[in-house]
C-alpha cells in the first residue's frame, strides 16, 4: 500500500489543523493506521493511532483531548484533527500502515508502510 499525507502548514498557536493520509490499493480497511512526528534534532515519536474498523484508538499522552484520529474506509483515508495547537507541535508529521489491522500500536516499527510526511509548523 502507498500512504500520501496531506493537510500541513503554519498555523498560529491554539489554531487547527486537520492532516489527512489516502492509502492506494483495495486493502486499506485491514491496516490500522498510526501519526507520528519528527521534530528537528529529535527522535521520531508517536502521536495517534486507529484500527482497522476505527473503534479502537490511543494517543500519546501530550496529544489527549486535543488531537482525533480518525478514517474513513470507503475513502481509503485516515485523518488526525488537531486542535488548541501549540509551538512545541511543530514537527514533520508522517503516516504510517500496520497489517496487524487489529492491534492499535504505538510502536513505529509494528508499522510496515510509511508516508512521505507533511510539514506542521505552529508559530507562538
Amino acid at each position: 500500500v502507498q500512504l500520501q499525507a496531506c493537510g500541513g502548514g503554519l498555523v498560529q498557536a491554539g489554531g487547527s489543523l486537520r492532516l489527512s493520509c489516502a492509502a492506494s490499493g483495495r486493502t486499506f480497511i485491514i491496516y490500522a493506521m498510526g501519526w507520528f512526528r519528527q521534530a528537528p534534532g529529535k527522535e521520531r515519536e508517536f502521536v495517534a493511532a486507529i484500527n482497522w474498523s476505527g473503534g479502537s484508538t490511543s494517543y500519546a499522552d501530550s496529544m489527549k483531548g486535543r488531537f482525533i484520529i480518525s478514517r474513513d474506509n470507503a475513502k481509503n483515508t485516515v485523518y488526525l484533527q488537531m486542535n488548541s495547537l501549540k509551538p512545541e507541535d511543530t514537527a514533520v508529521y508522517y503516516c504510517a500502515g500496520s497489517s496487524f489491522g487489529g492491534i492499535v500500536s504505538t510502536v513505529s516499527e509494528r508499522y510496515r508502510y510509511w508516508g512521505q510526511g507533511t510539514q506542521v509548523t505552529v508559530s507562538s
